[in-house]
């Protein structure tokens, strides 16, 4: 007999077998038990969970001539025809490759006839929601009122794709990822049972790169099995997944937070020479420091082995440096999706880590350990651009008066106040009028020209959510400073306004791909609001009004040129509007009184 994957020879029998879904496979049995089935169940969750095994199981159950506390016995003869394939009145269908209106028909068809050799004809549907629309409506009338001896399971890992109404008349379950914990226990027993040598540490770097699948887990332990020639190994395991080794990863963590930048390169470059995924060594990252940040708090949670760097690390460092870790790596996380050249991107990251303000050591005794005078402490106030970025919010230094140092306060503390205190930056994005004329005031058609050219192709980088949000917004005026966006709804508007990681992805995102030289700041108005504004920047320019300013450049000039021009096609075509109704009723005034 040919090779059989793990996943399959070991794919669970009865509800027994299943790992991490025991809320599910309680509520199946007690169903079976007490014959209270329904007639249409949805398994909604991750891979590799166990939906269409439950399915199968399921199946067997409700025909099995010898339930057993709701459980197949495997033994009578449908048992034996359903785990080999050959049972006729189980019914599965793959609606990735099967999702057409003709194959639902057949089935509403197929359904009227009595099962042949089963009590009841099940139906297991899996990947529905790649049924198209028509088939989901043809699917509806059956699903709703099927005939008393046909029991249909869908299977989907994306049940927000599934019409409502399909939900509604299904009793769901969700299959929830399954836990390191499980994965291992059940990957250490199949090991047993196939008499297979191991190593522990193999094991739980399987069962971290599986994310919650089991099959995923067995696929990877297949992998590692046949490197190994029937043994799993540490090293074999960490080549299979492309994982990096925990004396790696806290030699890496190490190096960034004493900090160190030129050993973390090294370090990195050990980790790249070896060939490991970039996507997968920050996720390590972040696993890593994820472990550091528990172990004070909750230990029995850490999914490593503490070694002596580990309990160092965790000893030694403050929690915000670990909370402040994990949001660089999820930001680097999400750029790696973009890029060919991942390598660029981890060098900058790790760069970043070992910048001095991310990280915060603490000595044994919590107390703040003293600095000692470098060069760094004696660094000169940051020089701000004398051109702000917006008129609302000027940029703002700090003054430090100029004391003496008394005993009590050496001269290093005062350093070290004077280059920790913050320094107020123009916003990311801002929403008041001072922002939009200051924009209008530096603003050119090339920069609003160069900043439409890769708008849609931004937008394409967010998720379904946020594109949604999106799609009614539209750049209407740019400047090599900051830009203004249009909302059609105002609701929409304020979303974005305070969402501070989509602003600074679509900030980031539009310098990166109009190739500018800095990131433009977001100014975001209600479209509503637009010809208004627009109307008192006009007025205000105008030779008529008030000018706010000495001098006009002659960027201004041809922004107030461009808006004249809008203004003036406006009253053109009312005045246009206004003479065809003339022509066509006449100037006469009429006056209609009801009877």
């Amino acid at each position: 007999m040919a090779y059989q994957a793990l996943y399959r020879t070991w794919r669970p029998q009865n509800f027994g077998d299943m790992i991490g879904q025991e809320v599910t496979t309680k509520t199946l049995r007690s169903a079976i038990m007490t014959g209270q089935m329904s007639h249409a169940y949805l398994f909604t969750g991750p891979r590799g969970t166990g939906k269409t095994s439950a399915a199968k199981i399921f199946a067997k159950a409700v025909n099995c001539l010898h339930p057993v506390d709701g459980e197949p016995d495997g033994t009578c003869e449908i048992c034996l025809a359903a785990d080999k394939g050959t049972l006729g009145d189980v019914i599965e269908l793959d609606a990735a490759s099967n999702n057409g209106v003709d194959e639902i028909r057949a089935i509403r068809e197929d359904v009227n006839y009595a099962p042949t050799q089963a009590k009841y004809k099940v139906y297991i549907i899996d990947e529905v929601h790649m049924l198209s629309t028509g088939a989901f409506n043809a699917l509806l009338k059956t699903l709703e009122e099927p005939p008393a001896n046909v029991i249909f399971i869908l299977a989907t890992t994306e049940p927000q794709k599934i019409p409502a109404t399909i939900i509604s008349r299904t009793q769901r379950f969700d299959f929830k990822r399954i836990d390191a914990k499980a994965s291992y226990n059940r990957m250490e027993y199949i090991l047993k049972e196939r008499g297979d040598t191991y190593d522990e540490s193999a094991l739980r770097v399987i069962a971290n790169a599986a994310d919650g699948g089991m099959r995923d887990a067995l696929s990877i332990l297949d992998q590692a099995l046949s490197f190994g020639d029937g043994h799993v190994t540490l090293e074999n395991a960490l080549l299979v997944t492309g994982s990096v080794t925990q004396t790696l990863l806290g030699e890496y963590v190490q190096a960034v937070v004493k900090p160190d930048s030129k050993l973390a390169l090294a370090k990195l470059e050990q980790v790249l020479s070896a060939g490991k995924d970039a996507g997968r060594f920050v996720e390590d990252l972040i696993s890593y420091a994820r472990d550091l940040l528990l172990n004070s708090e909750a230990p029995e949670l850490i999914s490593i082995v503490p070694d002596a760097t580990f309990t160092e690390l965790a000893t030694q460092q403050a929690p915000e440096v670990w909370y402040k870790m994990i949001d660089t790596l999820n930001d680097t996380q999400q750029q790696l999706r973009y890029t060919n050249r991942p390598s660029i991107y981890l060098e900058v990251l790790t760069v970043k880590l070992s910048q001095p303000d991310i990280n915060v050591q603490i000595p044994a005794n919590s107390t703040p350990a003293p600095v000692a005078p470098t060069a760094q402490v004696a660094t000169p106030k940051p020089v701000v651009d004398p051109a702000p970025i917006s008129a609302a919010q000027p940029v703002v230094e700090h003054e430090t008066p100029n004391q003496p140092v008394t005993p009590s306060q050496p001269a290093t503390s005062q350093a070290v106040q004077q280059v920790t205190q913050p320094v107020r930056t123009a916003p990311k994005a801002s929403g008041d009028n001072a922002a939009v004329f200051a924009t209008l005031s530096a603003a050119t058609r090339g920069d609003l020209d160069r900043v439409n050219a890769v708008w849609q192709d931004m937008i394409q980088t967010l998720d379904v959510a946020q594109q949604a949000i999106l799609k009614v917004a539209k750049p209407i005026a740019a400047s090599a400073q900051s830009m203004i966006i249009g909302f059609d709804f105002d609701v929409f508007r304020v979303k974005v306004l305070n969402n501070e990681a989509l602003l600074n992805h679509i900030a980031d995102k539009i310098r990166v791909m109009s190739q500018a030289e800095h990131e433009r700041q977001l100014v975001l108005i209600n479209n509503e609001d637009w010809p208004q504004i627009r109307a008192e920047f006009v007025k205000m320019h105008h030779p008529g009004g008030t000018p706010t300013h000495a001098t006009t450049t002659q960027a201004n000039q041809q922004l107030q040129q461009v808006v004249e021009e809008e203004v003036r096609e406006e009253d053109a075509s009312e005045s246009a509007t206004v003479q065809a109704a003339i022509d066509l009723f006449g100037t006469e005034i009429v006056e209609t009184v009801a009877d």
